[in-house]
Parts: C-alpha cells; sequence; structure tokens
C-alpha cells in the first residue's frame, strides 16, 4: 500500500487529518539527510504468568485428555502470547474472581500454549507440531483463545478472544454442563439473555436494508454485519468509546454495514441469497457474544470476524486487515497486525494497543 493510502487509512480523510498526510509524504520526499523522524512508541503491550493452579502438561493431549476424563473434567487449552493486554485481562480479572477459579478447578484442566512457542505439541490423533505450528494449523486468530476439549479430544467449545467473567462463566457452564452434546452455545448463550426493551445504538453509516445480497455483486465495498442487542453494555462501550473515534469511523464508512439484532423475528436475506430471521441466522453463525461484527467479501463469504471484546487498535486493524484484502496473501491476523504497528511507528507514530483514545498519536 502506497504511504498516502497507508495514512489515510490510518487517520481518515478529514482536513485534520489531511495536513499529517501532508506532512508524512512531505517528509518522504525529502532528501534523507533532511529526514529526522523519530520512530514512534509501542504502548499498551502487558504481559502476565498464567495462573500457578494450570496443569504441568508434555503437552500429549491425547493423554491429557484422558487424564481429565479419570478425574471428570475436561481439558481447556489456553492460546496467549507475550505482551497481550488481552491475556492480562483474563488473567487479573477472569482468573482471580474467586467463583470462576472454583469452578475451572473443579472441572478443567487449563494447559498453556503460547502460539509462538516452540515446544513440541503432540494433537489427540498423534500428530506432531510446535506450539506455534499448532496455532497455525488451528488458525487462531485472537489471544487468548480459549479450545475446550471433551472426553474424545473433540472441541467441545471455542472462545475466539477476550470474554467478560460473566460471559466467561456462561462458557464454563456451557461446556462443565457438556451442553454441546444439546444444542450450540450460541443458542444456550442467547437463551440465557433477556430480550430488553429499547432500541438498538443508531449509527449514521449503517444501512438500512434487509437483502443483504443487494450489498454486495458489482460492489466494491466488503459488507459488515453488526450482530448486537438491546441494552447491552458492550455494544454501548463500542459505540461510545470506539465509534466515537474519527479515524475508526473513517474505517467502518469504507464497508456496507448494516446493524441486526440478535433477538430479532426482522425478515432479512442472507448474503447468500437465503430468507430467514435475523435471530436464526445469528444462531446459523454462531453469534454468542454482542456486539460481534462479522465481515463478507464480494461472492458473500465470510472472511472475518470480531466476536468478543476488542479496544481500538485491534477494532480498527480488523477492518483494515479486511478492507485491504491482506487476508489473502497474510492469513495470520497476529502477523498483520504487528506488520500494521510497525509501518506506523516508523512513520513516527505511536502505536497504542490498549485503551480507548485513539490508537494512534
Amino acid at each position: 500500500m502506497g504511504i498516502y493510502n497507508f495514512v489515510q487509512r490510518v487517520y481518515g480523510r478529514s482536513m485534520r487529518h489531511s495536513l499529517i498526510i501532508s506532512l508524512v509524504i512531505l517528509l518522504i520526499v525529502l532528501p534523507a539527510s533532511a529526514q529526522e523522524i523519530k520512530q514512534g512508541e509501542y504502548l499498551g503491550s502487558k504481559t502476565s504468568e498464567s495462573p500457578d493452579w494450570f496443569k504441568e502438561s508434555f503437552l500429549e493431549f491425547e493423554e491429557d485428555v484422558a487424564e481429565a476424563a479419570a478425574e471428570g473434567k475436561r481439558v481447556m487449552l489456553y492460546f496467549h502470547q507475550p505482551g497481550c493486554p488481552y491475556c492480562a485481562k483474563l488473567v487479573q480479572e477472569n482468573f482471580t474472581d474467586k467463583q470462576t477459579v472454583e469452578f475451572v478447578q473443579k472441572y478443567f484442566d487449563g494447559i498453556n500454549i503460547n502460539m509462538w512457542g516452540d515446544r513440541e505439541v503432540i494433537s489427540v490423533a498423534g500428530r506432531s507440531f510446535t506450539e506455534k505450528t499448532f496455532a497455525a494449523a488451528l488458525k487462531v486468530q485472537y489471544t487468548p483463545t480459549m479450545i475446550f476439549l471433551d472426553e474424545q479430544g473433540k472441541v467441545a467449545l471455542r472462545l475466539n478472544g477476550y470474554y467478560p467473567v460473566d460471559q466467561f462463566r456462561t462458557a464454563l457452564r456451557y461446556v462443565a454442563e457438556q451442553g454441546e452434546k444439546g444444542g450450540s452455545f450460541s443458542e444456550y448463550a442467547l437463551a440465557l439473555q433477556k430480550e430488553a426493551t429499547g432500541k438498538l445504538i443508531a449509527e449514521d453509516f449503517y444501512q438500512q436494508e434487509n437483502q443483504l445480497d443487494r450489498l454486495l455483486g458489482g460492489q466494491t465495498k466488503p459488507l459488515a454485519v453488526f450482530f448486537e442487542a438491546k441494552n447491552c453494555e458492550s455494544c454501548r462501550v463500542m459505540h461510545d468509546r470506539i465509534l466515537t473515534d474519527s479515524p475508526t469511523r473513517e474505517l467502518v464508512s469504507e464497508t456496507n454495514s448494516v446493524q441486526l439484532d440478535v433477538h430479532s423475528d426482522q425478515i432479512i436475506t442472507t448474503p447468500d441469497g437465503r430468507e430467514t430471521t435475523a435471530s436464526d441466522w445469528a444462531r446459523e453463525l454462531d453469534i454468542d457474544y454482542t456486539p460481534s461484527v462479522v465481515f463478507f467479501n464480494e461472492q458473500g463469504v465470510e472472511v472475518m470476524r470480531i466476536s468478543a471484546f476488542l479496544k481500538t487498535f485491534h477494532f480498527q486493524s480488523v477492518f483494515a486487515y479486511v478492507l485491504e484484502k491482506a487476508y489473502l496473501q497474510q492469513p495470520s491476523f497476529q502477523r498483520y497486525i504487528s506488520a500494521r504497528g510497525e509501518k506506523i511507528r516508523e512513520a513516527g507514530f505511536n502505536t497504542n494497543i490498549w485503551g480507548y483514545e485513539s490508537a494512534y498519536e
């Protein structure tokens, strides 16, 4: 991507940001001796140690599954990485909550996996990996990612990203109760929510279109479907703390964005041309967290989703990843955002990966 488009995508096209774009372009065309751009700082990184009550595993999962089953437990794989503030939040909030900790220790064997690590992993099927090749094989895009295995070593539930304490407890109960035998986690989680009165939070970039297939085809913009709920605190945070940021709104405006209520019987036509309700489609897509954002390309194929708690930098980065179609060349979202942050710092701007203020300073 050219520097003009790059800075434009980071900062938007407003008059205020056009001055920054002009300055950066000027610096690039100046002779090297005249350039004194100081590399920006990397802010918000947090590293924390996993709880000492996690299992000391040899990472031979068939053995781990059998040992857990013999004690009436299930295996909980925890994918993390150094410097991940969402992992730190999981450890510092979820894994210090007394009720949550007692429940995990009673029903699960927790096992750490560093998504960039080199320890040997032996899968349930007996295949050998390193931690990082195992994470890649499972297409781990967010940390923390939690994968819960049943007594046969099959996936009972997968959580892609950080879930706040209450939602995390719901997931734990679902797996401990072997809820996957009775239905999806989406059905389980949404059934526990009481449909609230009131309205969803509106945005001027949401398109009032029920036939989503009309937003595809010849359109050059990808489709972003926001699944939300009434009186949803996490939805309010997204609207009040993230979508009020000008660069974020600029990125979102480059998609065809539609808002759907996960509890609504509103009739819609899906990107692949099927008629259904918003609530039924949410369950079909396994939407168990609000807000979730699901992205579809011009052919109506899902290419990415946000399905857990994110702050500004990562929220923006998902949109940029989709808008640039970077997933076609770089299947690892984590590698993409690392490179993206580095480009921003090379341009002289700080990259703040944690916080609701603008991700770039």
